[in-house]
């Protein structure tokens, strides 16, 4: 248990890193490619173009990821003091300050975001507007000089003697060591805590030094879990077997690893494959001059191309295509060598608390006093906590208890609830956010009846039996400003028969129905992604609901929901999706509409017919909207 909570923590901590940089990775390619065709080195070596190169990666970059980590911890405000405060470290360092972004943004927008509570009803009228801009830069500059002459000389000094203990290590060929990390991490999702963390930030500074580094392809470098499932497409047996050529696909064209840890982990023997093709890709391209402009993101063989430098075309090919053939080669003979199983791991168990993982137990031994305010929490807090409230709330009246329901990010469950209810994957994480003092229910299907029956069950039998549930009046709903225009749900936000090569594939199409109708600017693809990448938006019963992350409220123009017919289906991590409920929630203006999708969705026949329908009218008929 402590070792899992270890890891919530580290994987909690890996998210916030990836949260400051994952909405700035298009920046950092476009500077790769910048840098990659017109340094001197470059493709097309362009003395004009090549002025662009150094500015971009000292200045805007950091600055980019403090606005980002600022706007994270305290929306605009947060990010334009976090962009502030960064500039110290950038300008009183002679290093790329991404680690400096990284610790002053989140800092200087907490300390704003303290300030800014503490001042809250204290500020006469007509001054607030005086008050907002002086506490933000009479603050901005204390950090900005802060940064300038204490982060920036320590974080020199940091980044000097990590540097010089990576050349130390690639000298001495230790470098080759750091598979049996890496790869391990991986499979944890501990990745984006290692490779945005430490190797990005230590790649560039190698990077504006020699004009590429090896860092960037210690982690990204996709090859090897190409070979991994190739080796299970040939190999394999049972579901494994089939599955894994859209698993090689995935992977070799859209980069998204993630898709082949679960073979990994049917049999945890097979890392030995990976690891042999990253240590022989290492080998290669620290022998021979090899490296990376910038960091491949997503790890696809187009990014890793993408971001090879002229000089090394050749190095990077041995190392990559090495990587997969021997990562092929070590994990095929393991296969072959080894008792199978025939399916690979569940993603969730069905029936329940009986079958829930032996890492994490539900508080169901805790009697609870009163049951006035129940949390359903996501990693956002508008996808599948939105949905599964209307669907609890039905089952907690059926029960004759009437407690209020809320659904929030998982970050931000409120101190005065009295249940917490939420994902097994996020279990570990709800805990640390309620700091273990508020009992915590999960669920691993969110479309499956039997899973809110049992939270039911068991929040009867924690209910002490002296405490009366009278129903409680909905509090009537805020105007919630979305414009008559821009309806939440529509016709023209119904795709019919639709097909995808793959999961992201399906993501973007959501996300492209919302930047089209005017709801989302075109981060929010991003943001959907990332979403699914942390944790799967497959709900159970063939449904699957992507949706942005809890920062992606700021990208939300307006609340809108979206469905998506796949007859054929699409893979999401095992799991095949043929309903897909986009979401983008900016406010509380979806969450009846959902919910009512939601009490539909609990009906398989009522699936089964959505998937059937032949006609945009039909669905909103079966859906009972119009």
């Amino acid at each position: 248990m402590r070792a899992k909570a270890i890891q919530a923590r580290v994987q909690k901590f890996g998210s916030t890193l990836s949260a400051m940089v994952m909405p700035n990775v298009g920046v950092f390619i476009g500077w790769g490619v910048l840098a990659a065709f017109f340094i001197d080195t470059g493709w097309m070596p362009n003395a004009y173009w090549n002025e662009l190169v150094s500015p971009i990666l000292k200045y805007l970059l950091p600055t980019l990821i403090g606005y980002t980590a600022g706007s994270n911890v305290h929306g605009r405000r947060g990010g334009v003091i976090g962009a502030f405060a960064t500039m110290g470290t950038v300008v009183g360092s002679d290093v790329v300050m991404l680690v400096g972004g990284m610790i002053m943004g989140p800092l200087a927008a907490w300390l704003l975001k303290r300030f800014d509570r503490a001042a809250e009803g204290k500020i006469k009228p007509g001054l607030e507007m005086l008050v907002d801009n002086f506490s933000l830069g009479l603050l901005g500059v204390a950090l900005c000089m802060l940064g300038y002459a204490g982060v920036a000389p320590a974080m020199t000094a940091l980044t000097h003697v990590l540097s010089a203990g990576v050349n130390f290590l690639t000298a001495h060929n230790l470098l080759l060591l750091t598979p049996f990390f890496v790869e391990p991490a991986q499979i944890l999702f501990l990745n984006n805590a290692i490779n945005h963390g430490i190797l990005v930030p230590l790649g560039m500074q190698q990077a504006a030094e020699a004009g590429k580094s090896v860092l960037f392809l210690i982690e990204a470098n996709g090859a090897y879990w190409v070979g991994l499932v190739l080796a299970f497409a040939v190999f394999g047996k049972g579901v494994s077997k089939k599955s894994a050529p859209g698993a090689v696909a995935i992977q070799f064209f859209g980069g998204i690893a993630e898709t082949c840890f679960p073979y990994c982990l049917s049999m945890p023997l097979t890392l030995l494959g990976p690891i042999a093709g990253n240590i022989f890709s290492l080998f290669i391209l620290t022998n021979f001059d090899g490296g990376a402009i910038g960091p491949p993101s997503p790890g696809s063989v187009f990014a890793y191309y993408m971001m090879t430098p002229k000089d090394c075309m050749v190095v990077n090919t041995i190392a990559y295509f090495g990587s997969l053939l021997v990562s092929f080669a070590v994990t095929g003979v393991i296969l072959k060598l080894s008792n199978q199983p025939d399916e690979l791991p569940a993603q969730a168990a069905p029936d329940g608390a009986s079958a829930l993982p032996n890492s994490w137990q539900p508080m169901t031994d805790i009697a609870l006093q009163k049951l006035d305010k129940v949390i359903f929490a996501c990693d956002a807090g508008m996808g599948s906590s939105a949905m599964g409230v209307s669907i609890l709330r039905t089952r907690l009246q059926k029960a004759a208890l009437y407690p209020q329901i809320d659904h929030v990010a998982v970050a931000q469950i409120p101190s005065d609830a009295d249940v917490v209810i939420t994902n097994i994957n996020l279990a570990e994480r709800a805990k640390m956010t309620t700091k273990g003092k508020i009992p915590i229910l999960t669920l691993t299907n969110f479309m499956d009846q039997k899973e809110y029956d049992r939270i039911v069950q068991q929040l009867q039998a924690m209910l002490t039996d002296d405490q009366p549930q009278t129903p409680r009046v909905q509090a009537e709903s805020k105007p919630s400003g979305q414009p008559t225009d821009i309806p939440v749900f529509c016709q023209e936000n119904i795709v019919l028969n639709a097909s995808f090569a793959d999961k992201k594939q399906a993501i973007e199409a959501c996300a492209d129905i919302f930047i089209a109708g005017g709801y989302t600017d075109s981060s929010y693809k991003a943001d959907m992604i990332a979403r699914d990448a942390d944790v799967s938006v497959y709900m159970g019963n063939g449904v699957a609901l992507p949706h942005g992350l809890s920062s992606s409220k700021q990208t939300i123009k307006h609340s809108g929901i979206c469905l998506i017919q796949v007859p054929d289906g699409v893979d999401f991590d095992g799991e095949t999706a043929y309903l897909l409920i986009g979401v983008a929630g900016r406010g509380e203006e979806h969450v009846d509409i959902l919910g009512k999708i939601a009490q539909t969705l609990c009906d398989e026949d009522n699936i089964a017919a959505l998937q059937n329908a032949a006609t945009k009218q039909q669905v909103m008929d079966i859906l009972k909207l119009d």
